[in-house]
Order: C-alpha cells, then sequence, then structure tokens
C-alpha cells in the first residue's frame, strides 16, 4: 500500500482528524483515508450501502431442501422448558 506523507499539515485540521478518529473508534489513518474518499466521492452513502446489501442477499441461491426455521415454534419449545 502506498504511503502518503503530508507536509506542513494545518494544526487545526489535524486536530480536527484526530477528535473525530478517536469518536469513531478510528486510527487517524483511517479516519483520512474515509474523509479523503467522501472528498472525491468514493464513498457510498448508507442508502447505496444498504441497497447493495440487499441486493446480494436477495441474489444468493437458496437449495430447494433448505428448511426454513419456524422462529414461533423455537420460542414455544423455549417457554414450555
Amino acid at each position: 500500500m502506498p504511503l502518503l506523507q503530508v507536509r506542513d499539515f494545518p494544526d487545526d485540521i489535524y486536530e480536527e482528524i484526530t477528535f473525530e478518529a478517536h469518536r469513531q473508534n478510528r486510527t487517524i489513518a483511517q479516519q483520512t483515508v474515509i474523509l479523503i474518499k467522501k472528498g472525491l466521492g468514493k464513498e457510498l452513502s448508507n442508502k447505496e450501502r444498504r441497497r447493495l446489501a440487499v441486493e446480494r442477499t436477495f441474489s444468493r441461491d437458496i437449495p430447494q431442501n433448505a428448511k426454513i426455521a419456524d422462529y414461533v415454534q423455537f420460542v414455544r419449545e423455549d417457554r414450555d422448558r
């Protein structure tokens, strides 16, 4: 992976990135990559990520003999114990 070094980076922007990284439980490097992706328009919106997740879920082939779990039956069995 390439290394990126930025000289004379403004202190106030660095502090904002550091604060946000800590708030999001990310490293400064991870937060910086996310911010650059957003700036370049490369990051997917939440709506787009959900749409892709749904498409992947429904595009999976389910075997014909697969049993669908009966959750109501599981709850009844648990309550009977």
